[in-house]
């Protein structure tokens, strides 16, 4: 018994160096991730989410994240197509599908896709014109995604989307189109106008058809138009008569008097 006191005092330091050295190999991989393994320097395998054990010295690992990330793309000074400085940012989601070549085919995957984006944003919008990024953001954000993807399907990451977030215009380009909307809007309240009066004038004509054609029918719509306006007392009603008619009614009267004349 005093034997075995005395060998595990004597182990007793081994023990713990040993029980501290297993403690220290032994690696957490959680379900979101996935861990790379190194063996004297060379890829050995991807270590699955739980707890794993790695030889000391021997063996290495990098954990990667599997989980969707999203990046803003910062603020990019371009030129259109028809020579159009603007200011365009953009955000990126992208994820791990493939954790050893992500080690192992580039450097630093998130860094390298960052740049990436930058450099290819502002090719892509190079190559359009300035109402073209306007009025087509989502076809641009998707051929960005494309062109993004190709690169990056190489370093086992997958690009799920692309957004153009912002498109700063010069000020004097914001007031032009802000009068150019204003003239458009202008411009379809006259045709819609000139619409509703072509309109008012077609029935108009009708209506004058129906009332010429029916005897009676013009007198009944006078009556009916005094009956209104006498409704109200502050109406004064003027009734304009053709020149011809007062002059008919002169030459009438001169007519009578000299038939008087004569009988006297």
């Amino acid at each position: 018994m005093e034997l075995f006191f005395v060998l595990f005092g004597s182990m007793l330091p081994f023990l713990i160096i040993l029980f501290f050295i297993l403690l220290s190999s032994i690696k957490q991989v959680n379900q979101y991730e996935r861990g790379v393994k190194f063996t004297f320097g060379k890829y050995s395998g991807l270590m699955d989410p739980g707890w794993r054990l790695l030889l000391p010295i021997v063996q290495t690992w990098r954990k990667i994240d599997l989980r969707t990330r999203v990046v803003d793309v910062p603020e990019q000074e371009t030129i259109t197509k028809d020579n159009i400085a603007v200011k365009i940012s953009a955000v990126i989601y992208y994820k791990v599908v493939a954790a050893d070549r992500a080690v192992l085919a580039v450097e630093d995957y998130n860094y390298a896709i960052y740049q990436l984006a930058q450099v290819t944003m502002r090719n892509i919008i190079g190559e359009v014109e300035m109402d073209e990024l306007l009025s087509k953001r989502d076809e641009i954000s998707a051929k960005i995604k494309d062109i993004v993807e190709k690169t990056t399907d190489i370093w086992g990451v997958e690009v799920e989307n692309v957004a153009l977030k912002d498109i700063i215009l010069p000020e004097n380009m914001v007031r032009t189109i802000a009068k150019q909307a204003e003239s458009e809007r202008e411009k379809r309240a006259v045709i819609i106008k000139a619409e509703g009066e072509k309109i008012a004038a077609d029935n108009l004509v009708e209506a004058a058809k129906k009332l010429s054609s029916v005897p009676g029918a013009m007198h009944l719509r006078t009556l009916s138009t005094l009956n209104d306006l006498s409704s109200d007392d502050s109406n004064t009603v003027i009734f304009a008569l053709p020149l011809e008619v007062l002059r008919a009614f002169e030459s009438y009267n001169h007519k009578v008097a000299s038939e008087i004349v004569k009988k006297k």
